[in-house]
């Protein structure tokens, strides 16, 4: 799908009749994510290289689409997730509807938010995206609203409207097509319960320096309020791979300063390291516990944060030591989005 896809946008751009790009899904998923128990398995009949080489054309995907020349324009009427956000989150435009659900679910998964995540997550209000992308958290259309994931907001029964009138553009004028959106869109209601109202609490806690002090912060609060929320947010990060924890922490943070382009390139390097498993088998334990055997007991290995150094969690940033390996190389791009082009 990837490679397909990959082919379609490299097609749509050099054709000068299409003027903009509509992605969507078919059933109750926008896209639920890559299918990592295919990586899974051909890692552990000894080919990495194979997982890497999927990564490898994804992130090239990602990087097309945040730096694509004509609009895209991304129907997310379902669930959104791991390398869904990836295929949606890059492009201009992000339709949610009240059947959306995002959420970067891959710290319980023993792996990290990875397809240009660090760009995306780090770049939510105050300290959301560390929250989103530390817990696994899931998001409704209005929080994904809320917080900028999505840029509209358009009711299901109106999709088909929407959609007719998208297919009657001739132009690849992002404000065109903004006001072709606006007039299907609607304000949605944030739910009392939203996590979104809780973004001073969340950017007191996840601004802390280290996965570490970001708990003992929720602890603290948890003292003083009586709120489900913070404890149901502690479980979630004690029940998260530790390593996966640290390295997405970092990732996150350094995303901040740093473009589209770089924060993918680190993406492949993490990615390689997790698949040759040199510090931490956690992506393959996670997988069997949640996704194969589905027992929902992963045996986490280190099982604790502070038996990991920062050396441990260095490895993951580092160039990878194997000789037919390389950094992830990125196409040159005329339509670098503003925000990226001083980072490069």
């Amino acid at each position: 799908m990837v490679s397909r896809l990959l082919e379609l946008f490299i097609a749509s751009e050099e054709d000068s009749n299409a003027k903009l790009v509509i992605v969507k899904g078919k059933g109750r998923a926008f896209c639920a994510g890559g299918d990592v128990v295919a990586v899974v398995r051909d890692t552990t009949e000894g080919n990495w290289k194979l997982g890497a080489h999927f990564y490898w054309n994804e992130y090239i995907l990602n990087y097309m689409m945040a730096t694509y020349s004509k609009t895209q324009v991304s129907i997310l009427d379902g669930i959104v997730m791991g390398s869904g956000a990836g295929a949606s989150i890059h492009g201009r435009f992000r339709v949610a509807t009240e059947n959306s659900v995002f959420a970067m679910p891959e710290t319980a998964l023993g792996i990290f938010p990875d397809v240009g995540a660090s760009y995306f997550l780090s770049r939510l209000p105050g300290f959301f995206g560390e929250y989103v992308g530390l817990t696994g958290a899931r998001l409704d259309g209005a929080e994904m609203l809320a917080c900028g994931l999505a840029t509209h907001f358009v009711p299901t029964m109106r999709l088909p409207s929407l959609e007719a009138a998208l297919f009657k553009v001739n132009t690849s004028d992002p404000a065109v097509v903004s006001a072709i959106i606006d007039e299907f869109s609607q304000q949605p209601h944030l739910k009392d319960k939203s996590t979104y109202h809780r973004l001073d609490i969340i950017d007191k806690c996840f601004s802390s320096r280290t996965v570490e002090e970001i708990l003992s912060a929720l602890e603290r609060e948890a003292i003083n309020e009586v709120d489900d929320w913070i404890p149901s947010t502690i479980q979630s990060l004690k029940k998260a791979s530790p390593m996966s924890l640290k390295i997405s922490l970092r990732s996150i943070r350094e995303g901040r300063l740093k473009g589209v382009r770089q924060c993918l390139v680190q993406d492949y390097r993490i990615c390689c390291h997790v698949l040759r498993s040199e510090v931490s088998k956690d992506f393959f334990e996670g997988c069997r516990a949640i996704l194969l055997d589905k027992d929902q007991n992963p045996k986490w290995e280190p099982s604790k944060l502070e038996l990991i150094s920062d050396d441990m969690v260095d490895r993951y940033f580092s160039k990878v030591e194997y000789d037919e390996w390389e950094d992830l190389k990125l196409p040159a791009r005329p339509n670098l989005p503003a925000s990226a082009i001083a980072k490069l």
